[in-house]
């Protein structure tokens, strides 16, 4: 499975990771032959690259921290709950209770896995995976800081719904209509649930150095879950902007521009912990080499983030006849000098 910008995407190959709806269900299958009329549709809806089911590189591993199963029904439960709250009814707190013990069971399960986002962004489904990721991210940041269960579920509840109150809000925040005190107002009576996840979405925006938003909190003021959360979030949006005018990064230009804004914009000692969980060249994207070979990344080294397995594909003419695979790690003077998809 190799990732393709869906301008490249042919009709007759296959699919090698799901697509989900909005609600959790499921657009298009892995294993689904792609026709003319499903790739039109994906660019359409907002699609830009797809996994596809190359042969060559059938046998790389790309297991993922939350289930299938698990990402529907979280994506569902967060649909359920924007409809619910758009409806002018209140959303069941239960319900997404369990969404969170079902994620939190995956990643403390898969808790050795490194992060990669790797599932498609639709116009449609884009709000509600952002959630599934902030929340995923920051729970696995928990899991590394030593955080118990009651912990690791405040953060996580909080994290899922940190941008609770984006929904119906102005375009233009200020003040108490900024989403953060929207959020805060939505969340803070409800009894069921800590008064620190109502601060997750309060203060998310803060940062270190007292230029955030909505209060200007600094340092020690700013709960370590809003600290762990923010780092989340700012890492799923700049590698899936919410604005379109904004251009995507690779997992590895994220990564410099996180680093950059360490005790500025973000706390350093969580930004410390990110770096150990995050797959900055992940599994399936093409590199080129310094010594000018190109590959795909098929392995990963916990702690070595930037020293991945690529694989090289040894042709004669337009034919593959073997491949060769360099483990960065053991080659100290090669590195990747650019990502190619």
């Amino acid at each position: 499975m190799r990732l393709v910008d869906i301008e490249a995407v042919e009709p007759g190959q296959i699919l090698g990771k799901t697509i989900f709806s909005s609600n959790g269900a499921v657009l298009l299958s892995t294993g689904v032959q792609l026709t003319v009329f499903m790739i039109s549709t994906l660019k359409r809806i907002g699609v830009t690259t797809v996994y596809i089911d190359d042969p060559l590189y059938r046998d790389i591993s790309h297991e993922d921290l939350l289930s299938e199963e698990t990402k529907r029904a979280v994506i569902y439960q967060m649909s359920e709950t924007f409809e619910q709250l758009r409806s002018g009814k209140t959303f069941s707190t239960k319900a997404v209770s369990q969404s969170v013990d079902e994620l939190l069971e995956d990643v403390l399960k898969n808790q050795n896995l490194l992060i990669h986002l790797s599932d498609i962004r639709t116009a449609d489904n884009a709000k509600f995976l952002h959630a599934m990721n902030v929340c995923m991210i920051a729970s696995l940041l928990g899991v590394n800081m030593g955080f118990n269960m009651l912990q690791l579920k405040e953060l996580a509840i909080g994290a899922l719904l940190h941008d609770i109150g984006k929904l119906d809000a102005p375009e233009v925040e200020e003040g108490r209509f900024h989403h953060a005190w929207r959020g805060f107002d939505l969340l803070k009576n409800k009894r069921e649930y800590s008064l620190l996840v109502a601060h997750v979405a309060f203060q998310h925006h803060e940062a270190i150095d007292g230029s955030g938003v909505p209060r200007g909190l600094t340092g020690d003021d700013i709960h370590t879950y809003a600290k762990i959360t923010a780092v989340a979030n700012m890492y799923d949006n700049m590698i899936y902007p919410q604005n379109e005018d904004t251009p995507a990064l690779m997992p590895h230009e994220a990564c410099e521009n996180l680093n950059a804004y360490s005790n500025t914009l973000l706390d350093h000692e969580v930004l410390v912990q990110f770096m150990r969980i995050v797959s900055i060249y992940p599994n399936g994207i093409s590199v080129k080499l310094s010594n000018r070979q190109t590959g795909v990344v098929v392995g990963q080294h916990r702690g070595l983030p930037g020293r991945p397995v690529v694989r090289v594909i040894d042709k004669e003419g337009e034919d593959a006849v073997g491949y060769s695979e360099l483990d960065l790690a053991q080659h100290p003077t090669l590195f990747i000098e650019s990502v190619l998809s």
